[in-house]
């Protein structure tokens, strides 16, 4: 077990925010561990959609997707390894972070504040494993995986009975489940576990990372602002679940479920990239390549969620496009935009001709 959890935060934890050293200088505290932990899951994610939906398509097994998925984040942690090298021999300096170091300085109102959103913190996160429960919708997600990581096939067998079947089109574009299938491949743990256990803690921390990152857009300056943002933020998802069909329910009990990361992660970061994109687009700053990436990557992310996430990145990054091109007199951004939502305009036809 030990072994088995060593295996998945390496693949969770350290490969993210090995990769996310790429985005380092896209944007203001783009260095932080926070934004490299999340930019790099998501650098993660959309070479796990570009390499497995061709190969759904084409009815390969599960092994090939596995084998070049793992050469994927091979050749990524040696290019972000070989960029945070350079980085460090221009003078540069790692990341640090520590309790002490976090709460040293703060007034005594910010501080309470903040160890009061730490302890919700920790509550949610010991709920989230000791109330795990099987929601309707597990039937066939999780189910998914389990049959994926068991039989080597991908969306050929009915997962309420296990039968083979032809290929599920409909779902075959959001290969989230997949990507735990791979989890629990690599990592040898059962798949119900990871889906159930593992992966609740990981991603319900990695939504409030991006609120925490949204909250540092919004309230630049030091003070109790922050920890009174996120502590708002997360009284409304302890409160928020009266429904089944909430966001917050999503985010804190359907967490392993790729619409749950859709709505909780992937949009929210969206808008972050987004936000910063229109900053730099205010103050006549350069936009570096990487910020386009690093859309692109949010994008690609979108669809591995839900097939959904095609259509609202595309309105999304178009409205946000236009507006900045018109207000801020920078019609060259648009190019770049476009070609960063290119991957969720084929998609989307993709599903219009399967489906059709």
């Amino acid at each position: 077990m030990a072994v088995q959890l060593l295996i998945l935060a390496l693949f969770l934890l350290v490969v993210p925010v090995l990769a996310g050293s790429i985005f380092a200088r896209t944007d203001r505290g783009s260095g932080s561990l926070l934004f490299r932990w999340v930019s790099g899951q998501f650098l993660l994610w959309m070479g796990f959609q570009l390499i497995c939906v061709p190969l759904i398509l084409r009815e390969r097994s599960f092994g090939n997707v596995s084998a070049l998925f793992l050469g994927y984040t091979a050749a990524l942690a040696l290019l972000a390894s070989a960029a945070e090298i350079r980085r460090l021999a221009r003078g540069a300096s790692l990341p640090a972070w520590s309790l002490g170091r976090f709460f040293r300085g703060r007034q005594p109102v910010e501080a309470a504040l903040w160890l009061l959103f730490w302890g919700l913190f920790l509550f949610q996160m010991v709920q989230a494993v000791r109330l795990a429960y099987a929601d309707g919708d597990d039937a066939y997600y999780v189910a998914v995986s389990v049959l994926t990581e068991e039989s080597g096939t991908m969306y050929q067998r009915i997962p309420y009975t296990g039968l083979t079947t032809g290929l599920d089109t409909r779902h075959s574009l959001a290969p989230f489940p997949l990507w735990i299938s791979f989890l629990s491949r690599v990592s040898g743990m059962r798949t119900v576990s990871v889906a159930q256990v593992v992966l609740p803690l990981v991603l319900i921390a990695m939504a409030y990372a991006v609120f925490g990152l949204l909250g540092r857009r919004l309230f630049p300056e030091k003070g109790w602002k922050l920890p009174l943002f996120m502590l708002f933020v997360e009284l409304g998802v302890i409160f928020g679940d009266y429904s089944i069909y909430t966001v917050e329910n999503f985010m804190i009990a359907r967490s392993r479920q790729g619409k749950a990361a859709l709505g909780s992660i992937v949009l929210p970061f969206l808008f972050l990239v987004l936000l910063g994109l229109l900053k730099k687009l205010q103050e006549k700053e350069k936009i570096p390549p990487s910020m386009y990436l690093l859309l692109g990557a949010a994008a690609v992310s979108a669809c591995l969620c839900s097939t959904l996430g095609a259509l609202i990145v595309c309105m999304g990054v178009g409205i946000v496009g236009i507006l900045g091109a018109v207000s801020y007199k920078r019609p060259g951004v648009l190019a770049p935009m476009a070609l960063s939502c290119l991957p969720c305009v084929c998609y989307a036809l993709l599903y219009l001709f399967l489906e059709g």
